[in-house]
């Protein structure tokens, strides 16, 4: 074939390629919706307000000195698992509720395969305090694929206080003051995930903003990397 032809046709190539990507971005964008993937902990850091950055194991060690921490639930604070099991990256959730001194509800990313897919978010889900004492040291969290509470008691590092809530003095807050029981109401509320590309959009600006240290993201991206194979 002439050298002149088979630069033609290179250059033919080279134009259409980016001419079938702009195509398929356009003509299947539910592919890469389908592929989007959140981990708990920059859904956490974005509900929060709590600027830790890294694997959700390290959070609370990190929190020392810059946050309040403690044993105790409040609205707005985020329960910090510790590496358990194949869990080893820990996990990170925030509370959006408090039922009684033994029931709460989470928010948080990256927990229960939905429809066969992780790291989707779930909003208001049960979360228990099984510990012997009542200490919020072990608990059990709603898992989506049996519709109940999980088998497995997590144990706890703590609860981690934005600064929104140590303003208000939330963080000491007794347990006198939690809503009553509604026995009547589902302990989970609201299983399935709304607005997750939304919220995964919200995550993703956060992340790629200018005041976010490169290394900080590179500890998160190295996490995500890590559960994605332990997965």
């Amino acid at each position: 074939m002439p050298i002149a032809l088979n630069k033609l046709l290179a250059t033919a190539l080279n134009a259409f390629v980016p001419l079938l990507l702009v195509a398929q971005a356009v003509f299947f964008p539910a592919s890469a919706k389908a592929e989007a993937y959140l981990q708990c902990v920059p859904y956490a850091r974005e509900l929060s307000g709590v600027q830790i950055y890294g694997n959700a194991h390290t959070w609370w060690k990190q929190a020392k000195g810059r946050y309040a921490r403690g044993d105790s639930p409040a609205i707005g604070a985020v329960l910090s698992l510790k590496s358990h099991g194949n869990m080893r990256l820990g996990h990170v959730a925030v509370v959006s509720e408090i039922i009684d001194d033994r029931n709460i509800l989470l928010s948080h990313a990256n927990w229960s395969p939905i429809n066969g897919r992780r790291g989707q978010i779930e909003r208001d889900v049960a979360a228990v305090d099984v510990s012997r004492h009542n200490d919020w040291s072990r608990v059990k969290i709603w898992y989506a694929p049996i519709r109940a509470l999980g088998k497995t008691a997590y144990p706890v590092n703590g609860f981690i206080y934005p600064e929104n809530i140590q303003r208000r003095g939330q963080a000491k807050r007794h347990w006198t003051s939690a809503k009553p029981v509604n026995k009547s109401r589902p302990p989970n509320r609201n299983l399935f995930t709304r607005n997750f590309t939304v919220e995964l959009q919200r995550a993703a600006a956060r992340e790629n903003s200018s005041e976010i240290a490169e290394d900080e993201r590179q500890a998160d991206l190295i996490g995500e990397l890590l559960d994605r194979v332990g997965s």
